[in-house]
């Protein structure tokens, strides 16, 4: 037989398999790594896009919590994983998108080393004040910090968390000088803010909602470009002024390079489902914008959040850990 033909016959073999594959899959319980402790915002998302994967499946989508090193260990885990859809990886900002920039020595390149699946939901920051800083806008905080370079501070979860680039872009936008007080975690950095440790700090929106309502910390505007539905009163950074500022912590499934397009394809198809059903409502609860998309502009997204992320790290002359 001619060899062409016997390569032509073998590569559509090949096509049927994944395609017969990816009908059947999954055919036992998946493992869904999250990259950081339980009780945070993409571990609840996780949770919440598992149980519907069960229900649309049969089989199990078990959550495993692998936390530390800001979330290098958990997606690393991913990227070195079987590409055969059984583990996946509900991912974040933090470790694929600023992490490139930040360490010198990542274990894993997110352009080449994750498959991007469908990005899932996004996070907006709000910017929050000690009530003790004399503006109620933003326009008015940006004229402030601009005539006293370097006396306000402003705290985040840990170098090169989506808090500390958020106010660093600030920074780069405005051209103002301030003073960055890393923490580890977003909780006692809320602690000292109410406390008038320092000055102010962008944080994940359902984190502020209580400290708000209590007036013991005073709210100016939220990172996205529309508003925040459960924040609805704050304007966006854009509309204050800041035209075109935009930062948001994003939670997405992904999964090992080489992992076969039909099954990706099966997995995107049920979470468009989910986010056109019950999930969108349940999400909008915890304070994220659903999303969606296919593949492919989930990676074009991650690619511009790259490029965007290492520009802040270069303006802002943040070392590399």
């Amino acid at each position: 037989m001619n060899k062409a033909v016997i390569v032509l016959l073998a590569s559509c073999l090949a096509a049927c398999s994944a395609g017969v594959a990816a009908q059947n899959y999954p055919q036992r319980a998946v493992r869904m790594v999250v990259a950081y402790p339980a009780g945070g915002s993409i571990d609840t998302v996780a949770r919440l896009v598992s149980q519907r994967f069960v229900s649309a499946t049969g089989q199990q989508f078990l959550v495993e919590n692998r936390s530390g090193a800001a979330g290098i260990i958990g997606t690393d885990n991913v990227a070195k994983a079987a590409p055969d859809g059984y583990t996946l990886l509900m991912g974040s900002a933090a470790a694929i998108a600023s992490a490139p920039s930040m360490y010198a020595k990542l274990p894993y390149d997110p352009d080449r080393d994750l498959a991007p699946v469908v990005l899932v939901a996004n996070q907006p920051n709000v910017l929050l004040l000690h009530p003790s800083v004399p503006v109620r806008n933003l326009k008015e905080f940006i004229a402030l910090t601009r005539a006293h370079p370097g006396k306000f501070n402003y705290g985040s979860s840990g170098i090169g968390a989506t808090q500390h680039m958020t106010a660093e872009l600030f920074a780069m936008m405005t051209g103002t000088r301030i003073v960055h007080v890393p923490y580890r975690g977003g909780a006692p950095a809320m602690i000292d803010l109410m406390t008038g440790q320092i000055d102010f700090m962008f944080t994940p929106a359902p984190n502020s909602i209580a400290q708000l309502q209590s007036g013991r910390v005073r709210g100016l505007a939220v990172t996205s470009l529309k508003r925040s539905g459960i924040l609805p009163e704050l304007p966006t950074m854009d509309e204050s002024g800041l035209k075109g500022f935009e930062l948001l912590g994003w939670i997405g499934l992904l999964a090992p390079p080489g992992t076969p397009q039909p099954v990706i394809g099966r997995l995107n198809s049920e979470v468009q489902k989910m986010l056109a059903g019950d999930l969108q409502p349940r999400l909008a609860d915890l304070g994220l914008d659903t999303a969606g998309g296919t593949p492919e502009q989930f990676a074009a997204f991650i690619k511009k959040d790259i490029a965007k992320y290492a520009k802040i790290v270069k303006a802002a002359n943040i070392p590399l850990q």
